[in-house]
């Protein structure tokens, strides 16, 4: 043991190979001091353990390797690039929507620079940061006046907040949602300081149950999209028509959380489910609010969207800047917002390039992508392209099945899990589902410049 000890290098020795000493160069040589020691140290340890046969050589050489490859896996990025090959559009795992080209030019510009976030450049003056964004949601969405916070959970407490604390906000008992995270309603209305009023059941509200509920302590009507749930059967929801006419003729807010922020008819897609908040605040809702990172395509924010007699209020709340944005998602978000402005988010925005894009399309591309890929294959390895679905995902359209076409992989060596594994062990890492044992992949969720990528990892790990 005492041999194999000495002959393990000094410190100094391994600082002078010229590996180590580019490293020295490229970060400090104190943090590579302390990498040496700790590989040296596991070494050493292996040694006394009597786990000879597993010590790695010892020579300077073989150190240096060693010493590459934990530097690199020290300082590699815990938040990376993956490719999201399961077919689910907005993966909430996998960080929802990729952002447009646009976007993220935006954000490099503004991230490198000082920016303008709350100076007015005409008058020399500080200004407010909400201002930015105010004139091209109004464009958008049609209204008076728009805020943005850091996500819609945010949004819903801020006017709850703002609007409801100590006094009664009305809302369908079938609305009480929880969606991912535990996100309660009812947990986010209690914190808020507003005080939940249920109405009807959990199967049917009618627009009498709200009526009957209104007394001195109202404080708004709040209607809330469910999200990643449906209830069928014997059901009924009032038409957001008579909730709007009942808040009028009472002279109480409407408020309605309307989720993944659509903004485009996606019904030509096969996608039904989604209320397009512009098109609630032409029949009269009073507030609106949803997130800016699902169906909209842009960076994660919530939104909140009406008349300025409910928005300002909201705005000059003293909790508004605990849930602020900062430059890079109003820079993001502004140059998201472009592309619907000018009539070109159909082309520009991926989420909705990706829900848009066909069966036969998807078809034609895992058509060329096996050709690629079956000549390197193994004997031992099958492809097949068979149909399947494609989901939406992030709590938006339960419902909605994307007719698509998958590649299914199967290898001889190993099982759908440890292949599944091998792929997620890729740098980028490569994210897929498993279907009846088989390695499953999605095209639609891939984008065309990560093919490549995508068939060199297929074939290392199949080899």
């Amino acid at each position: 043991m005492q041999e194999k000890l000495r002959r393990i290098p000094a410190v100094d020795q391994l600082l002078g190979h010229p590996r180590v000493a580019g490293w020295v160069r490229k970060t400090s040589r104190g943090f590579v001091v302390s990498e040496i020691q700790v590989l040296l140290e596991s070494i050493r340890e292996a040694i006394r353990n009597a786990h000879a046969p597993a010590v790695p050589p010892v020579d300077p050489e073989s150190l240096a390797q060693q010493l590459e490859t934990q530097l690199s896996l020290r300082l590699r990025p815990t938040l990376r690039p993956v490719i999201n090959a399961t077919g689910v559009v907005l993966h909430t795992n996998l960080g929802r929507a990729p952002l447009s080209a646009a976007a993220q030019e935006s954000l490099s510009a503004v991230s490198a620079q000082y920016t303008n976030l709350e100076f007015d450049l005409e008058t020399g003056e500080r200004s407010h940061r909400d201002k930015l964004i105010e004139s091209s949601l109004k464009e958008v969405l049609g209204a008076e006046a728009a805020a943005v916070v850091n996500n819609n959970a945010a949004a819903i407490f801020l006017i709850l907040n703002t609007l409801g604390a100590g006094r009664e906000v009305i809302v369908s008992r079938g609305e009480l949602v929880e969606i991912g995270g535990s996100f309660r309603i009812p947990d986010i209305m209690a914190r808020s300081g507003a005080v939940l009023r249920e109405v009807g059941t959990t199967n049917k509200t009618r627009i009498q149950d709200y009526e009957a509920a209104i007394g001195l302590e109202t404080a708004l009507l709040l209607r809330i999209h469910p999200s990643n749930y449906r209830i069928r059967g014997f059901t009924h929801r009032p038409a957001l028509e008579e909730l709007v006419e009942l808040a009028r003729r009472r002279q109480l807010p409407l408020v309605e959380d309307v989720g993944s922020g659509c903004l485009v008819d996606l019904r030509p897609f096969g996608i039904r489910e989604e209320p397009l908040p512009q098109e609630s605040l032409r029949a009269g809702v009073d507030l609106v609010c949803f997130s800016a990172d699902k169906l909209l395509g842009g960076p994660q924010a919530g939104v909140i969207a009406g008349l300025r007699k409910w928005v300002d209020p909201v705005r000059k709340n003293p909790l508004m800047r605990t849930f602020r944005v900062e430059k890079l998602i109003y820079g993001a978000l502004q140059a998201t917002l472009a592309s619907y402005r000018t009539g070109r988010a159909m082309e520009e925005i991926p989420v909705l390039r990706m829900l848009s894009m066909s069966r036969d399309e998807i078809a034609a591309r895992s058509d060329a992508f096996i050709e690629k890929l079956g000549p390197c294959l193994p004997a031992d390895s099958s492809l097949e392209i068979v149909d399947g679905i494609s989901v939406v995902g992030g709590g938006s359209c339960p419902e909605s099945q994307l007719p698509t076409r998958l590649i299914t992989v199967r290898s001889g060596k190993t099982s759908a899990g440890r292949l599944e594994q091998s792929l997620r062990s890729q740098d980028p890492p490569i994210i897929l589902r498993i279907e009846e044992d088989r390695a499953v992949i999605d095209l639609r969720t891939v984008f065309t410049h990560q093919e490549e990528t995508l068939l060199a990892g297929l074939r290392r790990v199949l080899e």
